[in-house]
């Protein structure tokens, strides 16, 4: 039986060491392959065997963790989020209300800020026992719950080190207040303060937190409010205005004016141009007619259109691009391993360090001390929180993908964000992907005995007639060019050699030389242009009029306007650039040189590019694969990383692991850009998480640190982390 693949969402976590154990819990299930914790979207994926491992088992191997764990709830769903944000601001100031009295009481006992007027209630013990109470046990009671679950499962997290640490200054304080009974001593050396000022940051830092991995997913929520909400749906030949949720396969839809086509489907009627920029990146609005396919959440500009929905829900091309950002976002770069060996063994080695610190200040910095050694050890507990470590990789996967995603170029995972900046060549398809892949009429040449309105106004309506793609490109030049278009009297298709037709009493002829030479037509004199054309990987067509040669018709496949930028983009980043394709020789190589391209591979069979990917990947090159057909999609599967072009086909994108929804070659160079940046700043995340447990760690064992100071660096470094990764969604290109 396949494998089943779902998303779980994870209640409970609070650091990386969480996100660990979790991940492990789950591995170890019989039946499930392969468990990945995302922390900063706080998500499980598992891929998993159904017939051997169920749901439930797997939910009830997170509770006994001591976690929930629950369906994913739909995309873009951001109540949740919204209600995590208003509970954490709510415990945030109820404990800044209930920590700034012993806050101020701490302050204006120094000898240096006696000036500062302190109310005398303040300083009673039992005042200070009252306000830190409910802080230490109700408001903090979270941390409680989350190391006692660690502990129960043989592990640690940042709770034990929080619980541990003000706990520690708690109880003391309540052990001093005790001893102060009948002794009449008004102000004892108390550390509520510290235990109730811990907890306030680091609550503060958990708000800024869950504020910053919302923002991390704005992606995904701009992509949702793309998003037709209704559907104007024929149904028994009544108008329903139905919400999207509601179509069915085969309904018929209204779309007027202005309005966003709410599903993908097909033009039954009516004809339109729709703009799809937000798809393809494409600024002209396309031209729709019957038969041809729409897109939902694109907006129809003119015409109104009669469509029949053919794909929903789930199934719509949006919401697959929804599914491939959430993945990316969701799964795990290999940096990130690192950060995971070293989170797991984290919390207890602190915990060791504390124990030491404590005995050392006791026994020979201040020996005999208990409270300053009591107050190092907590500082070393609090600096010490792993949470700057275990977002460090997933908020810049998230941010980087994200961003990425409206720069039209979809990361189908972590890994590939992470090996796009590894790549040393680049293979590019020509057809569609170097070139626009559908021909044009690029030239026109008219002989001096006829005129050249004239000319093309009878090519045009002679061509009309013809199915060939060639004629197609014809006869769309000429329109293009603001001719009409006269009725043709008699149209005759010669296969392989062209057309003749009777338009307004006069014969047209329109093909190739054997065409010419059939019906007795002498061309000598266009053959010298006919050859310049054909060297320059054009496709050109002589006419003649009443048997009389007047001129040639030039198609060509035209390279993207911005094909030739993008090769020198990605040659200015080192890269190797080879063109490969089934055309000959001749063509392939003008379009090469049109756009820079040094290395050509032609006349390879659609099976022959996979086998050109190896030989390129043997020389020990990473290489990239980047097309757009159906007999590109091994090729691109081949490749360290396959990029389909977003306009191609469907089986391509599927096959690839990035996907350029602009069609612009210029998205490549776009994309390694991203993910380089995007390791960089993992990096810097990576560093700086570190850097500051191995500086803060010391330092606090030093006794420079008093315990709040080292809470709210420990606040800080989760924060800047965050930060740093939002920066990635600034960036531009």
């Amino acid at each position: 039986m396949a494998n089943e693949q779902t998303t779980l969402q994870i209640n409970g976590m609070t650091c990386a060491a969480c996100a660990n154990r979790i991940e492990k819990g789950l591995n170890k299930l019989e039946g499930v392959t392969k468990a990945t914790v995302n922390f900063a979207l706080e998500t499980v994926s598992v891929e998993f065997n159904a017939s051997t491992v169920t749901l439930e088992a797997m939910q009830q191997k997170v509770k006994q963790l001591g976690y929930s764990a629950d369906l994913k709830k739909e995309q873009g769903d951001t109540g949740s989020n919204k209600e995590h944000i208003q509970v954490q601001k709510l415990k945030f100031f109820a404990s800044a209300v209930l920590s700034l009295p012993l806050l101020w009481a701490m302050v204006a006992h120094f000898s240096f800020t006696s000036f500062i007027w302190l109310p005398d209630v303040l300083m009673n013990p039992w005042i200070q026992f009252a306000l830190a109470t409910p802080v230490q046990f109700i408001i903090g009671g979270q941390f409680y719950v989350g190391a006692y679950k660690a502990l129960r499962n043989g592990s640690a997290n940042m709770d034990v080190l929080v619980a541990l640490g003000t706990s520690a200054a708690y109880f003391y304080s309540l052990y001093m207040t005790i001893e102060s009974i009948g002794h009449g001593a008004h102000m004892v050396e108390l550390y509520y303060e510290t235990s109730s000022i811990l907890i306030t940051l680091i609550l503060l830092g958990k708000l800024f937190e869950v504020r910053a991995k919302g923002r991390s997913s704005e992606a995904i929520k701009s992509l949702m409010g793309l998003q037709a909400k209704t559907a104007l749906v024929i149904r028994d030949g009544v108008e329903l205005e139905l919400p999207i949720e509601n179509v069915l396969v085969g309904d018929v839809i209204i779309v007027k004016p202005g309005e966003k086509i709410p599903v993908d489907g097909i033009v039954l009627e009516g004809l339109s141009s729709v703009d799809e920029s937000m798809l393809t990146g494409e600024s002209l609005p396309v031209e729709k007619k019957v038969n041809d396919t729409l897109i939902g959440a694109t907006i129809n500009k003119n015409g109104v259109l009669r469509m029949q929905a053919t794909k929903i829900g789930k199934e719509t091309a949006l919401a697959q691009i929804i599914k491939v950002v959430e993945e990316a976002q969701g799964s795990k770069a290999p940096i990130q391993r690192v950060a995971d060996r070293i989170s797991g063994i984290f919390v207890p080695i602190v915990v060791g360090i504390a124990v030491l610190a404590f005995l050392i200040w006791y026994f020979f910095v201040s020996p005999g001390d208990f409270a300053e050694a009591l107050e190092k050890a907590i500082a070393v507990l609090v600096i010490a929180c792993p949470c700057a470590l275990g977002l460090a990789t997933p908020t810049s996967i998230m941010a980087g993908s994200g961003r990425a995603a409206e720069l039209g170029i979809l990361f189908k995972g972590g890994e590939h964000l992470e090996s796009t900046h590894r790549l040393q060549a680049v293979i590019l398809d020509k057809t569609g992907t170097v070139t626009k892949g559908k021909p044009e009429l690029t030239d026109v040449l008219v002989e001096k005995a006829f005129e050249e309105d004239q000319f093309l106004s009878w090519v045009g309506a002679a061509e009309k007639n013809s199915e060939h793609p060639l004629a197609e490109a014809i006869v769309t030049g000429i329109e293009k060019r603001g001719f009409s278009l006269p009725r043709t009297e008699s149209f005759e298709a010669i296969p392989g050699y062209g057309i003749r037709a009777v338009v307004e009493g006069h014969e047209i002829l329109v093909g190739t030389r054997k065409l010419m030479a059939q019906f007795k037509v002498t061309a000598v004199e266009a053959l010298e242009d006919m050859e310049r054309f054909e060297s320059a990987g054009k496709t050109a067509m002589l006419v003649a009029i009443d048997h009389q040669y007047a001129g040639m018709v030039v198609v060509a496949d035209t390279i993207k306007d911005t094909s030739k930028s993008a090769v020198a983009k990605l040659k200015q980043q080192g890269l190797q650039v080879v063109m490969i394709t089934g055309d000959n020789e001749r063509t392939a190589q003008a379009i090469a040189r049109e756009v820079g391209i040094d290395s050509v591979l032609a006349e390879v069979l659609p099976e022959g590019k996979a086998e050109e990917v190896k030989k390129l990947q043997s020389t020990g090159l990473k290489v990239a694969m980047v097309g757009d057909g159906i007999n590109d999609a091994p090729a691109l599967a081949t490749a360290d990383i396959g990029m389909a072009i977003g306009t191609g086909t469907d089986i391509a994108m599927e096959a690839a692991d990035v996907t350029l929804m602009r069609g612009d070659l210029n998205s490549i160079p776009d994309a390694i850009t991203m993910s380089h940046k995007t390791m960089a700043n993992i990096k810097q995340n990576l560093f700086w998480a570190l850097a500051y447990n191995i500086i803060g760690i010391p330092i606090a064992a030093a006794g420079f640190l008093a315990p709040w100071l080292a809470g709210a660096a420990m606040a800080l470094s989760s924060v800047s982390v965050v930060l740093n990764a939002l920066r990635l969604q600034r960036i531009k290109l």
